[in-house]
């Protein structure tokens, strides 16, 4: 299975080969629920850092409406400013449950939705969002362009796209023991092996910053302006 996209600098049509071992929605479900009781735990001091800086990034950005994608037990709730109106989309139940009680415990007042959903297909109408920031997320899904492309869809033209990941090696010792761990994607969740260039269309990672994010550079913050006329509309071959 691939995606076929249309390149946004030469209009031609060009074919992005899916991951070896494709994560679908129920791979993923079955993973965080595995997960979700000894996630904050085990993932959340690794990932603090990375939720922290796209946090960071978000409350410096214009506009008051985001949507976190991935938004998990919530870890990175309590970090964004009062005045930021946080929606909430996961494909975990499991998961948001915890959420909701992080949100209850700390009285989150400014957390508006908690909502079970598919970020490449979700129910909101274009341009409600002034933000959109995915956390973790980009190497979970089984069609990463066309995260993006509803992502450019939700969010306003002149609002701001962002992603925090772990993004492929380019060599050295790190690239290997990526590629090893590649063969456990199901379980873990995720693509240690996802390549940035399975996310962002040339011409799209042309125009963004990208960020290194501790520890050691292993995530990566990744920001972007929504143009005007930017939604592209993915299909699944």
């Amino acid at each position: 299975m691939s995606d076929v996209l249309h390149d946004e600098a030469s209009e031609k049509v060009v074919e992005i080969p899916s991951p070896k071992s494709a994560l679908d929605a129920a791979a993923v479900k079955a993973a965080y629920r595995r997960w979700a009781g000894v996630y904050d735990a085990l993932f959340g001091s690794v990932s603090a850092f990375g939720r922290k800086r796209a946090v960071e990034a978000v409350n410096s950005l214009p506009g008051t409406r985001v949507l976190e994608v991935g938004v998990g037990t919530g870890l990175a709730l309590p970090y964004y400013r009062a005045n930021k109106h946080i929606t909430g989309i996961d494909l975990s139940g499991d998961m948001l449950e915890r959420a909701r009680q992080r949100v209850r415990r700390l009285r989150l007042s400014n957390v508006d939705n908690l909502l079970e959903m598919d970020a490449e297909a979700t129910q909101f109408a274009d341009g409600t969002f002034d933000i959109a920031v995915a956390m973790f997320v980009a190497s979970v899904v089984p069609h990463p362009r066309a995260l993006l492309a509803e992502l450019k869809r939700v969010v306003r033209p002149g609002g701001h796209i962002l992603f925090v990941n772990h993004f492929l090696a380019q060599g050295g010792v790190r690239l290997a023991v990526e590629r090893g761990m590649a063969r456990a994607s199901h379980s873990l969740g995720w693509h240690p092996d996802f390549a940035i260039e399975s996310l962002l269309p040339p011409a799209d990672l042309r125009r963004a910053t990208l960020q290194p994010v501790p520890p050691a550079g292993l995530f990566t913050l990744v920001t972007l302006e929504r143009e005007a006329g930017a939604c592209a509309s993915p299909m699944v071959a």
